[in-house]
Formats: C-alpha cells, sequence, structure tokens
C-alpha cells in the first residue's frame, strides 16, 4: 500500500538525517483517512520504526479533523494504542472541520495544526486573529502545542509569535523541498 511506502520513506530519511549527525529531530507525516481506518495501522507504524531502528518519540502522525469524527470511539483506541507506543498524533487543519471539544479532551493528541485558511488574513482580519487567538489558548489550556500552517509574511509570524504559537510552517521559511535540499537547508542553519 502506498501509505505503508510514503510512512517508511519519510521513517527512513529521518533516520538517515539522524545517522550523519543531524540533531534529534521530528518527522510529521499525514495519515489518510483510509490509512486511519486500517485495524493494524499501530502495528505496522510500530513495526516500521522498529525495522528503521528510530526512536518512536521522532515520528508525529497527522491526522484531519473529519477522519477523527468519523468514529471518535475507534479514534481514541487508535490513538491511545500509537500513543501508549510513544508515537506523537496531531490534528490537522484543526478549526475546518465538525470536531466535538468532548472527544477533543479524550484525544490523546500532542499538537494542533491551525488551518492557514486562518492565518492568511490574520494581519488585516479581526476575526481570524480572534480565531487563531482562541485556538492556541484553548491548546495551551488542555496542555497541546500548536503550529500555523501557511506562514508567509513578517506580519503573520509576528503575530503567531505574540499569541504564543509554538511551532511555524510555510513559504516563509521554504517552499516544500525535495530531500536533499532540504539536507542542504539544514547544513546552512544548524
Amino acid at each position: 500500500m502506498i501509505g505503508a511506502w510514503v510512512l517508511k520513506t519519510a521513517i527512513q530519511q529521518t533516520k538517515e538525517w539522524m545517522d550523519s549527525g543531524f540533531s534529534k529531530m521530528v518527522i510529521a507525516v499525514n495519515l489518510s483517512a483510509v490509512q486511519f481506518r486500517q485495524v493494524n495501522l499501530p502495528d505496522i507504524v510500530i513495526d516500521i520504526l522498529d525495522e528503521i531502528e528510530l526512536p518512536h518519540e521522532c515520528l508525529e502522525l497527522e491526522l484531519t479533523e473529519a477522519v477523527t469524527m468519523y468514529d471518535p470511539v475507534a479514534a481514541i483506541s487508535v490513538m491511545d494504542t500509537l500513543h501508549g507506543a510513544g508515537i506523537r498524533m496531531s490534528i490537522d487543519d484543526f478549526g475546518t472541520g465538525y470536531s466535538s471539544l468532548s472527544y477533543l479532551k479524550q484525544f490523546k493528541i500532542y499538537k494542533l495544526k491551525i488551518d492557514q485558511s486562518f492565518i492568511r488574513d490574520i494581519a488585516t482580519d479581526p476575526d481570524d486573529r480572534s480565531i487563531v487567538s482562541a485556538i492556541i489558548d484553548m491548546a495551551n489550556s488542555l496542555g497541546l502545542r500548536t503550529i500555523a500552517e501557511g506562514v508567509e509574511t513578517t506580519e503573520q509570524l509576528a503575530f503567531l509569535r505574540l499569541r504564543g504559537c509554538n511551532e511555524i510552517q510555510g513559504y516563509y521559511f521554504s517552499k516544500p523541498l525535495p530531500a536533499d535540499q532540504f539536507q542542504t537547508l539544514l547544513e546552512q542553519h544548524p
């Protein structure tokens, strides 16, 4: 299955970078709805990590709100198993789905990823600023980290830093890169 190949490739590349001397890092991999619903998903993930010998805490699996809300009870079970194995979980595109806050507190997640649709206009739109602030505050209250996706401007970055967003992702720093170009970037900015 292509999902397992993508997961294995990402884990292998991360292990190679760490083995070549780069600091310990965490690789985030998106899971599709089909992957997440595989009965043996935790076994597949753990087997790949163990085969490649990447510490479990170096993997973060990203799920969309829609995937987690399709069958929240099953999602909680899978997330509990992965969390118990030391694998980080995050909710991608947070704020765009129909998640229930009662389930959010039950999910064993590490991070909320704020959807770029809220980031795009935070420099000019007071509603987007309020929503992003609320997500960051809620995550902090629940002991979760936040990452903002789609950051492209200095103004967006400044607002997110001021509000205490933990991580930033977007073209402000770099466009998506092939592994060899990303390694060059790592070498230039250790």
